[in-house]
């Protein structure tokens, strides 16, 4: 939101002048209050108005409309009026997220903190594999643009720790979808998640960014933060890819 709801107030349009009363001429300052009260409830309404949440995603609440309605969002992506996604990649971190898998809105939150990005993300209730591809897909659309853009550096790399765990992921944004990992979790699950569910998180994400994605797990036991720190990697390089070029980089 640009304005403060008091800027927003004198600006409401087809209201009457507020004009104190007789007895409020001999006290200005009652007056004074009266009149920032009335223009205050004026300026609920206009922003109640003016800010209206998008529509819900298969007749559900919108609940991440807190956060996506005071972004300037960057990238929206929808499938068939099954998800909304919306990313500010100049934010600073907020996530509202629900895509129906706890352990995939805690390690999409993860990857804003570490991207600095500001994000929206919710999926309609379904098949859990829908689900997390739906959500990859999503916020891949959302940031392709961002991404792609010809001011940007359009790759980035990072190493990243969760604990004993240390994951290195790079990207590029090359319009050539790819998931190249060495990550092989598929006898593992990790708070109700089946794991090879985040490579399909990834594929989808990839595709839908038109990414060449790597990920390589250096270490790591702990299936938990071996997902932390291969989602931490990707919003640092994700926030790397979307830096401007440097001049030598822009001239060619």
């Amino acid at each position: 939101m640009t304005e403060s709801w008091r800027s927003l107030a004198w600006r409401w349009e087809g209201a009457a002048a507020a004009v104190p009363t007789s007895a409020e001429a001999r006290q200005p300052a009652k007056a004074a209050r009266r009149i920032e009260r009335e223009s205050l409830q004026k300026a609920v309404v206009m922003a109640a108005a003016v800010f209206r949440p998008p529509e819900p995603v298969s007749g559900r609440a919108w609940r991440c409309d807190t956060l996506s309605r005071g972004m300037a969002a960057t990238g929206y992506a929808g499938e068939e009026g099954r998800l909304q996604a919306r990313v500010d990649v100049d934010g600073t971190g907020a996530a509202t997220v629900d895509t129906g898998v706890p352990v995939l809105d805690h390690l999409l939150g993860l990857l804003a903190e570490h991207a600095a990005f500001d994000l929206a993300l919710e999926v309609a209730p379904g098949e859990p594999d829908a689900e997390v591809a739906a959500a990859g897909r999503a916020l891949g659309q959302a940031l392709s643009d961002a991404l792609h853009a010809e001011s940007v550096r359009g790759y980035g790399s990072a190493a990243v720790p969760a604990d004993e765990a240390l994951a290195h992921v790079a990207l590029e944004a090359s319009g050539r979808p790819l998931l190249v990992s060495n990550v092989d979790l598929s006898d593992m699950g990790v708070g109700g998640l089946a794991t090879d569910l985040v490579a399909r998180f990834l594929t989808q994400f990839a595709e839908g960014a038109g990414l060449t994605l790597h990920v390589r797990l250096i270490e790591g036991r702990d299936t938990q933060h071996v997902l932390e720190a291969i989602f931490k990697g990707l919003g640092v390089a994700l926030a790397q890819s979307c830096r401007p070029r440097r001049r030598r980089e822009s001239d060619g």
